[in-house]
């Protein structure tokens, strides 16, 4: 496990991380209340005072955050407490709140599927697959059953809280009356309002990523049969996503009601669908540069709002919990999940330094930010968004352990003159510290590099570079020098551009 420690004489970056450490410990519960049991589980909850519980939505993939840099148990119980109480009839709970299970809508976005399978990645335990793969199957199971009345493996939605886009145009203007959770609170039950259902791309995202995590399960467990039928799932819904829900010619994808209209808001809905990498790296730099860094769409000063700054859907009054315009902490978690995937990390560093000076202006941890001027709003000691500060620090900063490497972002801090930054890994130590103009880069307390400029080295997981990767806006001069030897690489990185081979 990495348990990273940083050190710097940037009073602001050090402050911040170690109130984000601090705070996301606060937010994890044991004993955990359900029903009429205390669950003897460590979990980790939403925060903020408003949020005191655990939701589908965000949980995972919060947990898996935090065991990755701190505590595996905290990210298998953010999972388990799912598959435990799943309903007999494979729902899975929405949400838990204050001892409640709650079954009033889906609401999922980085599907469950997923980041367990990620989670085994990380820890290899296979029980916890086998649980997982039985879990989610399931949930696919009555996905299908109870929200694709068309059969065309398409997830239909039924109220505001199936998306968690709370009060977000997408619905308060385009479907008005439409009730917040479903009604009776049970997922299954449709409301007779507007020209509901609607197929909605983020929902159907979900529930390709899901199949494509279900298949590598498969897999892995030695089904190959099964494999091929999830694989074979998720190609149907990845090619309904795109035969139904996307438009060619604004190169964005919309709901479409039970009439095959479109209901048009370019929002938070692109980024969900990219997040689970239904496009391919054509269509993406096609949307990237027509939607994602364009400052009429979603690359404001402080990136990226939960609707087009152009939408005339957009929500300048900016009120809390709005998903109508300010930018939000659960957008910014999930965005190093599809910039990375797409050779992105450049636009992502700028975005990750935009946020943590907004966070460092105000040493708050709230859920949303105003796009225009930082400004940090919302529920305090929010965990997407502390999640967000820990992960964001390691990836402008710091040194990240991946299953079968190693990554060194040497970028010193504005302001700073002393930075390191360190983890455990396997095969020892692995540091990244900044000395004399340069950032020298040890393993298991043996020096390997000294790296001159600003960019991503990538070793193998002992230490041998196997590339470098430009994560400046901008054109950068980066030397990298091994101790042992001498051998001198020079190159002009650009944005985003990967150097590899044997001159490393």
């Amino acid at each position: 496990m990495q348990y990273p420690k940083l050190v710097t004489d940037s009073a602001v970056l050090q402050e911040m991380n170690n109130l984000a450490v601090d705070k996301l410990r606060a937010n994890v519960q044991r004993p955990f209340p359900v029903r009429e049991e205390q669950l003897d589980m460590p979990l980790i909850v939403e925060g903020g005072g408003g949020y005191p519980g655990v939701w589908l939505e965000s949980g995972p993939l919060n947990g898996l955050v935090y065991g990755r840099f701190f505590d595996v148990d905290v990210a298998r119980a953010n999972h388990r407490i799912f598959f435990l109480y799943q309903r007999e009839d494979d729902a899975f709970p929405c949400w838990f709140i204050r001892g409640k299970v709650g079954f009033s809508q889906i609401q999922m976005v980085v599907p469950i599927a997923k980041t367990a399978w990620e989670f085994y990645e990380l820890t290899g335990e296979s029980k916890f697959l086998e649980e997982a793969y039985s879990a989610c199957s399931r949930w696919d199971g009555w996905l299908a059953g109870h929200r694709d009345s068309r059969g065309i493996d398409l997830v239909e939605l039924f109220c505001e809280y199936d998306t968690g886009h709370d009060n977000s145009g997408r619905f308060t203007r385009l479907c008005p009356g439409l009730p917040k959770p479903c009604p009776e609170h049970d997922a299954r039950n449709m409301p007779a309002v507007g020209t509901v259902p609607w197929l909605a791309p983020d929902l159907s995202a979900t529930h390709y990523g899901g199949r494509v995590a279900l298949a590598k399960m498969a897999a892995e467990l030695g089904r190959p049969d099964e494999a091929e039928v999830w694989t074979v799932k998720a190609e149907r819904t990845r090619r309904s996503i795109l035969a139904y829900l996307f438009d060619p010619e604004t190169l964005s994808f919309y709901d479409l009601d039970r009439n095959n209209r479109f209901q048009r808001i370019v929002s938070d809905v692109l980024s969900r669908v990219l997040c689970e990498h239904v496009v391919d790296q054509l269509l993406f730099d096609n949307i990237f540069e027509r939607h994602i860094v364009s400052p009429h769409g979603f690359w404001s000063p402080y990136p990226m709002p939960s609707v087009a700054l152009s939408d005339p859907l957009f929500n300048r009054d900016l009120p809390d919990n709005c998903w109508g315009g300010p930018a939000q902490g659960l957008t910014g978690v999930r965005a190093p999940r599809w910039f990375e995937h797409y050779g992105r990390p450049a636009e992502l560093a700028h975005m990750m330094t935009r946020w943590l000076e907004a966070i460092g202006r105000q040493k708050e941890f709230r859920q949303q930010m105003n796009p225009w001027n930082g400004e940090i709003s919302g529920c305090r000691d929010y965990s997407p968004t502390l999640c967000l500060t820990v992960d964001y620090i390691s990836r402008l900063y710091g040194v990240r352990a991946e299953t079968d490497r190693l990554e060194w972002n040497v970028r010193l801090p504005e302001g700073a003159t002393r930075f390191a930054y360190s983890i455990e890994t396997k095969r020892g130590q692995a540091e990244l510290r900044h000395e004399q103009g340069e950032a020298v880069l040890s393993l298991g307390g043996k020096n390997l590099l000294r790296v001159a400029g600003t960019g991503r080295v990538v070793t193998d997981l002992d230490g041998n570079p196997t590339a470098l990767v430009g994560t400046e806006l901008k054109p950068a001069t980066f030397r990298l020098t091994r101790v042992e030897g001498g051998k001198v690489f020079e190159a002009e990185l650009k944005p985003n551009e990967s150097r590899s081979g044997g001159d490393l």
